[in-house]
């Protein structure tokens, strides 16, 4: 055993659990953990220039990278300023520890200077937390918290540290296992259950694959091609699941809900097996409720059992693993060649009703005079390597992203999906690039959201992180102007904006390259020159004002009653 401060076994746990990046900001309660980072050279240390950046970027490293982010921030208003970056990360399934300094404890509750509780605010939005009370129990706690934010329905883990506490002395040493009581996630799925599944959907005669998020948590994504690709099932996504089927394959569908495609969505409608993986039937994918899959038996694999039936009573359920479960289905119907070749001869006039619905109504724009967004991303798509990590704001341009771009594998879209949180993006594109710095991260940005955390700008430069920023710059809060459009009788109530930065001199007084682009004809050799140019690169495109997001589901209704121009 070693003896040492508090703050010096956070550092030695940390890197016991192989932690390369933190990502954060100091302050007060936490100078004694900085005092020790500054002899550091094993782990980096990323000092972003507001909280909230931090907890994207350590949930954009986690989301690219499949490891568990990390973040380090001081009490009170530092601690505080996490809560959106841990509701987006909780939201998500994202493995984040969160790490905040407090006040010593004797003066918790007596509102002391830059005191907050920050458990109680946390509870609802963390998978769990932790006030660590004594010196002893902290290479515990961290073990805990650890597996606990990425085992199971992965999740964001919050550890406050009382600055006593973390001066207080210990003798160190790491657990070499770890248990939890009352927490055990269910990896193997039912095996009853599980030849139910078989026997379903070898009798459809419409089925339809809905993958989500889950798939990419469980490392999934090729037992899903694997079982697509046994039985000719067509498979459509979530906003979250993109990229765990290749956009580009024969039996993609596409995303599907809201702003999905005509195609999914119809599918899905009409289906008579709905097989939906590692997803939690979201309001943005179900629409109307009991409309939706009126036709289907609906069989649900997931990892948490709470997801079972909670927005969407199924059929037939299994806990467990995507991956593990998938596993055993396809195991099972391996060996039935004779079912498996009468499914496939019968889904050959599905696939013929899903290809007329592909016909009628395509993803579609026309490019006239002034630039349309859709024309952008589908360039960026064109001039991008294949594992280029795409991340997202929120709103129009991170629908434009989901449609537009061909995401052919997982872990390459970063996007809050569950949240809505606008400013993720760019700062969850730099926790990307700090896990991969030689492939290439492009934000695709609204000029609204951007600015919600644009001063990352500095991150970027000062760590050379080439992350290329595309604003999809219409002057307008887009998705919330379309909603006034269509619904308010376009009353664009504050949803100008009027006063923007010149976000070319902006990108420039923080030290990186921008450019402002205007005519359709320069849009291809401006992205050629953000992918070319060095460092962090703003692309500034203006694009045209009013252009909105189509297909759309209008809030409640049926997903098969698509605005579709």
């Amino acid at each position: 055993m070693n003896r040492m401060k508090g703050a010096s076994a956070l550092i030695e746990a940390l890197r016991c659990e192989g932690v390369k990046h933190v990502f954060g900001y100091p302050g007060g309660a936490v100078l004694d953990i900085f005092d020790v980072i500054m002899d550091v050279k094993d782990i980096q240390f990323i000092l972003v220039r507001h909280e909230q950046g931090a907890v994207h970027a350590a949930d954009g490293y986690a989301r690219a990278s499949g490891r568990v982010g990390v973040c380090l921030v001081t009490s009170g208003p530092g601690a505080t300023n996490t809560v959106t970056g841990i509701a987006t990360a909780y939201m998500d399934s994202i493995p984040i520890v969160v790490f905040t300094g407090q006040v010593p404890t004797n003066l918790i509750g007596n509102d002391a200077f830059q005191e907050a509780d920050i458990v109680g605010i946390t509870r609802p939005c963390t998978k769990h937390n932790y006030l660590v009370k004594d010196v002893a129990d902290l290479a515990k706690i961290i073990k805990e918290a650890f597996y606990i934010a990425s085992t199971g329905r992965p999740g964001p883990v919050l550890i406050d540290l009382p600055k006593d506490v973390m001066n207080a002395t210990l003798n160190f040493k790491y657990p070499d296992k770890v248990a939890v009581h009352g927490y055990s996630p269910t990896y193997k799925g039912h095996t009853g259950q599980i030849k139910r599944i078989a026997g379903l959907v070898l009798k459809s005669k419409r089925p339809v694959i809905y993958g989500g998020g889950g798939i990419i948590h469980s490392n999934a994504s090729r037992e899903l091609v694997s079982l697509a690709r046994l039985t000719n099932i067509p498979v459509t996504n979530t906003l979250m699941g993109l990229g765990v089927f290749p956009s580009d394959d024969n039996l993609s569908l596409g995303m599907l809900g809201m702003h999905g495609t005509y195609a999914a969505n119809m599918a899905v409608t009409h289906t008579d097996c709905l097989i939906a993986i590692g997803s939690r039937f979201d309001d943005r994918v179900t629409g109307k409720t009991d409309e939706f899959a009126p036709k289907a038996k609906i069989i649900h694999i997931d990892i948490d059992p709470t997801s079972i039936s909670k927005n969407i009573k199924v059929d037939l359920p299994v806990v467990g693993d995507c991956k593990t479960v998938l596993k055993s289905l396809i195991n099972m119907l391996k060996p039935k060649k004779e079912e498996l070749s009468a499914l496939r001869q019968r889904l050959a006039s599905w696939h013929e009703v899903i290809k007329e619905w592909r016909q009628a109504y395509p993803l579609e724009y026309t490019q006239g005079k002034s630039i349309k967004p859709q024309y952008v991303v589908t360039m960026v798509d064109k001039l991008t390597p294949d594992d280029t990590i795409i991340a997202t704001e929120v709103g129009q341009n991170q629908m434009w992203a989901a449609q537009y771009y061909k995401f052919k594998m997982p872990k390459i879209f970063l996007t809050s999906g569950g949240l809505g949180t606008m400013g993720y993006g760019f700062p969850a594109a730099i926790g990307a690039q700090v896990a991969f710095p030689s492939r290439t991260v492009v934000d695709i940005a609204g000029d609204g959201s951007i600015q919600m955390n644009i001063q990352e700008l500095a991150t970027a430069v000062q760590y050379n992180l080439p992350v290329k920023v595309i604003i999809l710059n219409n002057g307008y809060l887009g998705m919330v102007r379309q909603w006034q459009g269509l619904f308010y009788k376009k009353r664009y109530s504050h949803t100008s904006l009027a006063v923007s930065p010149d976000f070319v001199k902006l990108a420039e007084s923080y030290g990186a390259s921008g450019i402002k682009v205007e005519e359709p004809s320069d849009v291809e050799g401006a992205v050629r020159w953000a992918l070319n140019t060095n460092g962090p690169v703003l692309v500034d495109f203006r694009i045209e004002p009013e252009e909105d997001v189509y297909p759309m589901v209008p809030a409640g209704a049926p997903i098969n009653n698509m605005l579709l121009i």
